[in-house]
């Protein structure tokens, strides 16, 4: 299913549909996702393995294995458990992740939200209740050449662990 934002703002008066997002808002720590028109939505009783690509941004509730590209901003919600890579403008992680991340823009992990894997991004911003286990690269330029490798799986960082 695609959800076309301007589709909805066009012509449906569904009050419940607004209420449903609002609430999905709130738990994603109230942040909305980019205006790229589109968002993907991969359901909770979802199980995908493989490479996932969106065009837009793209919701994930649900199971993923494997490769996660979106051209625009990428949120994992609470009861979404990820085992992947992730190319994103942006990306919110509030449910459990394993991989690496790589965004051109901010990687965020709420409360309750867990990473264990590498983030490289302009900007990292770990909530108070979130676990980030791994290493970070906070330069636009590391981030820019990772984005240029498809593929490329860094081994998994033994240092790092920050549990705020």
């Amino acid at each position: 299913m695609i959800w076309r934002r301007e589709d909805a703002e066009s012509g449906s008066d569904d009050r419940s549909e607004d209420r449903r997002e609002s609430r999905h808002d709130e738990r994603m720590g109230g942040r909305r996702m980019g205006d790229s028109g589109e968002v993907t939505v991969i359901g909770q009783a979802a199980k995908l393995e493989g490479t996932v690509v969106s065009a837009g941004s793209m919701r994930i509730d649900g199971q993923v294995k494997g490769q996660i590209n979106a051209d625009g901003d990428c949120a994992l919600s609470p009861q979404s458990q990820v085992d992947a890579d992730i190319r994103a403008q942006n990306v919110s992680i509030a449910g459990r992740f394993k991989g690496n991340i790589m965004v051109k823009g901010r990687a965020e992990i709420t409360r309750g939200g867990r990473v264990d894997g590498n983030i490289t991004c302009k900007s990292l911003v770990i909530e108070e209740g979130a676990i980030f286990q791994g290493q970070s690269v906070m330069d636009q330029q590391a981030a820019q050449a990772n984005a240029q490798q498809p593929g490329a799986r860094q081994p998994e960082a033994a240092g790092e662990r920050a549990k705020v």
